[in-house]
């Protein structure tokens, strides 16, 4: 009886239902259990459920499909339902009921997204992500977060604005708002495809992302890392798996971040980099729209959502002892945290496709997609930005915070929960890489893969040894960047320095031609008025002529005779 009940309401709901139970709850271990106990309840409504249509609702003349789950959709609804469950357990010493309830919105907002059989439904749910994610970065209650979330809201509203835009002319269009695969061919997917695009953080489109994660709360970086980006790789595999351009625009994720990463000083903003980094594995993977290339792209969004957060986790903990995430300002942490070490390595290895380690499991299979397709330029690519992964991420985040030079810091270990939350998110990263088949197993599309072949393990590791070889070269030569306290601008300079340029010449321009055209205007009506005075004013030949002093006369006349009239009828 409650399991019908509860596969009849829809996932979404059960989070926003819990975001305003918790508010009437004080703060402490009944509000912490139902931040917990929710995502494991509705992880198990997903996996209890069938596969179909189950909650539709008229509105407005359409039926929405707020509850479709194909295999596609359930693994993404799982692991947000993790990643939810593994973010509010870091979060256990927060007493701020704003970035709680935010949390469970934006995780209930994204789910939502993944279940929706139409795009209305999506478009709801894609602009929650938008409005509850963007109090996780106002949480932080600085001036530079108030305005790097003003900016993180307007560009995913206006996302959301391009999306119903784009969903408007689809409709008008075909007759139906089904959210299914598309070709890009006329305006409205066109629209569809920027929105997402823009959600997933394309190349120029990506800034936000730099901006926003660094200026989130240490707990609301975690949750941010897990749920927009993860959103709009689920709705372009959902929408546009095939589409030949994304394998170009992924190749790109996957290259441009490595420099701008190597250079970065907040190791915050470098995950935030390496995350662009590994959404254009994902990418490439819905470009190929193979059934290996999809499965790639689901299980290393899988993947990617537990190892990066394990690695926001741990730099999130030196934070919270020490108030930095600087690599200029840490080194040597080892020595008074080393749990969080351990953890951050494995969130290393994980990334950087080190065999038993889960990135080694699904990286692989893009890869070995891309190959089957005989893209070998491609191929080429995705491997040295595997390579560029391991230096920045792999290598850079834990020798910069733990080892390196010694800061002379000595903090406190990190707390009970983060250390639980560490340690659960690391063990599934090694259980994956060591039993890949349970993960195989609710893969989007049957897998016949062994990623543990000779040929396979002996590339990866002697892709990986080089790269250490040659980070050492380069560190032992002081050849690497230094890291210096500085803002490090990429294609963000056209949006920061380039576009206000040309807009502050574009505005002196017409400002130039409007007071010229004004004053042009001023001149020819006072020449006018001027010729106007003189041809027919008190003192022109026409007003002393005969015919107007007669016709003034004649009407001065009748105009007292009309008076007359009046007066006395």
């Amino acid at each position: 009886m409650m399991l019908d009940l509860l596969h009849q309401v829809p996932t979404a709901f059960l989070f926003f239902l819990a975001a305003g139970v918790i508010l009437l709850l004080p703060h402490g271990l009944m509000r912490n259990t139902v931040m917990l106990g929710l995502p494991i309840i509705a992880a198990f409504q997903v996996w209890t459920l069938g596969m179909g249509e189950f909650v539709t609702i008229p509105f407005f003349g359409f039926d929405l499909e707020f509850m479709r789950l194909d295999r596609l959709s359930r693994i993404f609804v799982l692991i947000f339902c993790l990643a939810a469950f593994l973010g509010n357990l870091f979060a256990w010493h927060l007493r701020d009921t704003t970035q709680q309830v935010a949390a469970l919105v934006y995780a209930g907002s994204a789910i939502g997204a993944a279940l929706s059989g139409d795009m209305i439904s999506l478009f709801f749910y894609w602009e929650g992500t938008a409005i509850a994610s963007v109090f996780l970065i106002w949480a932080r209650g600085t001036e530079g977060s108030y305005w790097t979330g003003m900016r993180y809201l307007i560009i995913q509203i206006t996302s959301g604005v391009i999306l119903i835009a784009g969903v408007a002319m689809f409709y008008a269009d075909t007759g139906s708002i089904a959210f299914e695969k598309m070709e890009l061919g006329s305006l409205a997917t066109w629209l569809i495809f920027l929105s997402f695009g823009m959600k997933c953080a394309f190349p120029l489109l990506h800034n936000w992302l730099q901006d926003s994660y660094p200026a989130a709360t240490i707990t609301g970086t975690v949750i941010l890392s897990a749920f927009t980006t993860k959103l709009a790789v689920y709705a372009l595999a959902r929408g546009f798996a095939g589409t030949e351009i994304l394998i170009y625009i992924g190749t790109v994720m996957a290259l441009f971040p490595i420099f701008f990463a190597e250079i970065e000083n907040d190791l915050r903003r470098v995950l935030a980099y390496s995350l662009n980094n590994q959404l254009g594995f994902m990418v490439v993977g819905v470009g190929i729209g193979t059934e290996l290339a999809l499965n790639g792209t689901a299980s290393h969004a899988f993947a990617h959502i537990l190892y990066k957060a394990l690695l926001f986790m741990s730099v999130g903990a030196v934070m919270y002892r020490t108030g930095t995430s600087k690599a200029s300002e840490l080194g040597g942490l080892y020595r008074t945290m080393p749990k969080t070490a351990i953890f951050c390595l494995v969130g290393a290895a994980s990334i950087s496709a080190f065999p038993l380690f889960s990135g080694f499991i699904t990286k692989s299979l893009t890869l070995s997609a891309v190959a089957h397709e005989h893209y070998t330029y491609i191929w080429l690519a995705l491997v040295f930005a595997s390579a560029g992964v391991l230096s920045h991420s792999g290598i850079k985040i834990p020798f910069f915070t733990f080892f390196a030079h010694d800061s002379g810091k000595r903090p406190a270990e990190a707390p009970l929960h983060m250390l639980l939350a560490m340690g659960i998110t690391a063990f599934l990263c090694i259980f994956i890489g060591v039993f890949p088949n349970f993960l195989y197993s609710i893969l989007p599309f049957d897998v016949d893969y062994d990623p543990y072949t000779m040929g396979h393990i002996a590339g990866q590791l002697q892709l990986l040894f080089f790269a250490l070889l040659a980070f050492a070269i380069i560190y032992r030569r002081g050849l690497h960047p230094p890291e210096l306290r500085a803002v490090n601008l990429d294609i963000d300079v056209i949006y920061r320095k380039f576009m206000p340029s040309v807009l502050s010449y574009i505005a002196f321009v017409i400002f130039s031609l409007f007071k010229g055209t004004s004053l042009l205007l001023r001149f020819s009506v006072i020449k006018l008025t001027s010729k106007l005075h003189h041809s027919h004013g008190p003192d022109s030949p026409r007003a002393a002529s005969w015919p107007a002093g007669a016709m003034v006369i004649s009407i001065a006349a009748l105009l007292g005779l009309a008076l007359f009239v009046i007066f006395f009828s």
